[in-house]
Formats: C-alpha cells, sequence, structure tokens
C-alpha cells in the first residue's frame, strides 16, 4: 500500500490518514459495492477485486480475481478465486468462510455454482450446482447479479438473476435463496421491474427479522429480451421494499413517490437494527437527502406516503445536503457518506445518535478521494464492522484503485 496524505484536506481531523492499496496500473482494481457483507467480524480481513468496478465485473474476464486485504498484516492482497465467472462474494458472519458463486450461465441454460472457501485458501467447498430450471419454475438464471447478501444466522445466502429466455420482451427478473445446509434453491419474488434488487439481508440477529431482506423496485424500468437495460427508472421511479426471505411478509419502506421526492437507488441497514437509510433527490429543490425509515405493511406502492411508515430525516442541518452512497458501523453509532459538488466532493464521517428520532451529528470532513466520477468510478465510501477504518474507491491515479482511511 502507498501512503496518500495529499488526499487530506485542510478539514481533516489531525492524525487520519490515507493510504491506497491497490497499484496495478496496467488493471482496475476497487472495493465491492459497499452494501455487501465483505469484512471478518473482527474487522481483521477483507476483500476486494482486481479488474473490476464497483458495480461488478464481467464474467468472462480471465483477469478478475478477489483478494483478501489482512488489515493486521500490513494490507497484504491474496487472491482467493481464480475461477472464471466468480461473482457475488459473502463473508459468513462468523468470518470462516466466503461465499461466492461461479457464473457459467446462458440465455436456456448453462449453470451457476455456489462455493465456499477459508480466507487462507483452504478448504474449498462446492455447495450447489444449479444446471437446470430453478426448482418449481420453468425458468433458467442468467445475468447474475454481482453482489449477493447472506443471513445474519449464516444459513442462507440470496442473489437475483434474469428469468428471461432471450426471446420474450418485458421478461421477468428474481431473487434466489440458497438453503446452504440443505443445497436447496428457491425463488422468492419474481416480475419485470426487478432488474436492479439490491438485497441486504437485515444483520439483525434476531429470529425473525434474520429472515428479511431489503430489496429495492425500479417501476416501469425497461429491459429488452436479452436482460440488456435500456430504462432503469421510469416516472414513477424506484422504491424499496422488505420481503421474508420465504416470500412472504412483504413491505413498504416509507421513501419517494409522492412527486417530489424520490430515491436515488442506494440504501442500507443502520447497523443490525431493524432500521434502513436511504438516499433521496427532491424535484421542488435541487438536494440529496438521507432519510431512515422503517418498513410498514404494503399500501399500494405510495413510497413516503405510505400509512404507518416512520421517517427520519437525518441530513436536515445541512442548508443544500447532497449525499448519494453511506455505510454504518455494525453497531449502527457510525456513518461514513460520500458527497456531490455542493458539499466539496469530501468523503464524510458522522455519528448516529441513540435518539432515532435525531439528525446525524458531528460531520466531519474525512478526506477527499478526487474521482472524477466518470463511468464506474464511484466512490462508494464504506467502514469496517468496527467503524474504525473506512474504505472508498477513486480513479484520480488516471485508473481505478482501492482506498483506506484510517486514524479518528
Amino acid at each position: 500500500m502507498i501512503p496518500r496524505p495529499d488526499l487530506l484536506t485542510d478539514r481533516s481531523p489531525k492524525g487520519v490518514e490515507v493510504f491506497q492499496l491497490t497499484t496495478e496500473t496496467d488493471v482496475p482494481s476497487s472495493h465491492i459495492y459497499m452494501e455487501a457483507q465483505i469484512f471478518t467480524p473482527d474487522s481483521r480481513r477483507l476483500v476486494l477485486h482486481r479488474s473490476a468496478t464497483p458495480h461488478g465485473s464481467d464474467k468472462d474476464d480471465p483477469k478478475h480475481r478477489y483478494l483478501v486485504c489482512d488489515l493486521a498484516n500490513g494490507c497484504t492482497l491474496t487472491p482467493i478465486t481464480n475461477e472464471l465467472g466468480a461473482t457475488g462474494p459473502s463473508i459468513s458472519p462468523d468470518g470462516q468462510w466466503l461465499y461466492y458463486f461461479v457464473n457459467e450461465t446462458k440465455l436456456g441454460g448453462g449453470r451457476l455454482t455456489l462455493k465456499r472457501v477459508h480466507l487462507d485458501g483452504t478448504g474449498r467447498e462446492t455447495l450447489i450446482v444449479l444446471d437446470r430450471p430453478i426448482p418449481g419454475t420453468r425458468y433458467w438464471p442468467t445475468q447474475i447479479y454481482p453482489l449477493s447478501t447472506i443471513s445474519s444466522d449464516g444459513e442462507r445466502i440470496a442473489i437475483s438473476c434474469f428469468l428471461g429466455d432471450g426471446k420474450t420482451a418485458g421478461a421477468p427478473w428474481g431473487l434466489l435463496v440458497f438453503d446452504i445446509a440443505r443445497a436447496e434453491v428457491r425463488l422468492i419474488l419474481e416480475g419485470p421491474s426487478w432488474c436492479n434488487v439490491h438485497p441486504q439481508y437485515c444483520r439483525s440477529r434476531d429470529r425473525g427479522a434474520s429472515h428479511d431482506i431489503l430489496i429495492q423496485e425500479n417501476h416501469d424500468n425497461q429491459c429488452d429480451a436479452l436482460g440488456n437495460e435500456i430504462l432503469l427508472v421510469g416516472g414513477a421511479g424506484a422504491d424499496i421494499h422488505v420481503i421474508r426471505d420465504d416470500g412472504t411478509r412483504f413491505r413498504d419502506m416509507p421513501w419517494g413517490r409522492d412527486g417530489n421526492e424520490f430515491c436515488q437507488g442506494h440504501q442500507c441497514w443502520i447497523g443490525r437494527s431493524e432500521r434502513a437509510i436511504t438516499s433521496t433527490g427532491t424535484n421542488d429543490v435541487d438536494e440529496r437527502q438521507l432519510i431512515a425509515g422503517r418498513a410498514a405493511p404494503p399500501a399500494g406502492h405510495k413510497g413516503k406516503l405510505t400509512p404507518g411508515g416512520w421517517r427520519n430525516d437525518l441530513s436536515r442541518r445541512f442548508p443544500k445536503p447532497d449525499f448519494y452512497h453511506f455505510a454504518t458501523d455494525i453497531a449502527g453509532k457510525r456513518f461514513i457518506t460520500d458527497s456531490g459538488p455542493a458539499l466539496g466532493s469530501n468523503t464524510y464521517l458522522a455519528e448516529l445518535p441513540d435518539d432515532q428520532n435525531a439528525p446525524l451529528e458531528n460531520f466531519v470532513v474525512l478526506c477527499c478521494p478526487r474521482s472524477t466520477w466518470k463511468g464506474e468510478a464511484h466512490t462508494h465510501p464504506f467502514l469496517s464492522p468496527d467503524g474504525r477504518v473506512g474504505f472508498f474507491n477513486s480513479d484520480e491515479s488516471g485508473i481505478l484503485q482501492a482506498y483506506m482511511a484510517r486514524g479518528w
């Protein structure tokens, strides 16, 4: 890794250090999208990837690798996969395993394989091979989403996919849940508006809440018969829901769809709580806010107007909030976010107060990633589980790289 004090600002707290973790000048590298569970619970190791972007990788790219970054050993990077098509990584809640998929799917055929391996590269196992239609359906999965999500008890892992046959317009997308112990797969959600699901298991250890998955719906999206995106968000925009991993208890999050507020498309749970945060935009004024919410009974996709929907504007102390992507620590106390030009395109740290109805507190500028934000160069900051180390991406060097900040 390379020290990068030049990415600090005159507003950065004293003692903060920034490092560039990946250094290849001819192959881009990045952190995995920040909602993924890619950290060991002791905050000592995480997984990132080379020949990839924050939004995923090409399944046919032979250069793509997942890498284990050992923070306790000088941030050394060790390849842990070498299969073509490796995707959707999740570290088990006990930190013992890296689960990942191997995508060899194709329209009307192919196979999707769930594997796991110890983080030292030993004990690699093939757990489930899906080389036929999804049980109970006529669908073959393809266009596998680059993010998986694992339940807080480590028993189930979910990933989304395209369900089309390559001929049918308006074909559905779906969400698959893999029962690890039983080696079973089931389709719990399907429809044409689930093209960008962003599935995230609730990290609560409560037995009931551990089955809840936060999901994103993109109303009026358009894809061709091959599953290629033509239009991601229509006039009604995206809204966010929660569903139990057996396909029941569909609920609404009280965000967007009121004619003014709209969901930008990033959200995450607050630590192990049953509350979540989304980033919203507004049409009446040019702002991008951070809104906390809690799931309510379904009311017909009314978003912000959902009856009984609890909300809290976390960014209301800013005269002109301009936030996009963010994450919390596992305790739900520390918060990290990127910002747009209105706030200097800096990365901010803040604190979530004990009062659930209060705004974020103690905002400080951590650093300035200097990313161009062009193409896939989103900074996507996130925290280690203990909240002591932050991570982001940037193409400030001319090529996408992964970075780390610490020392607060």
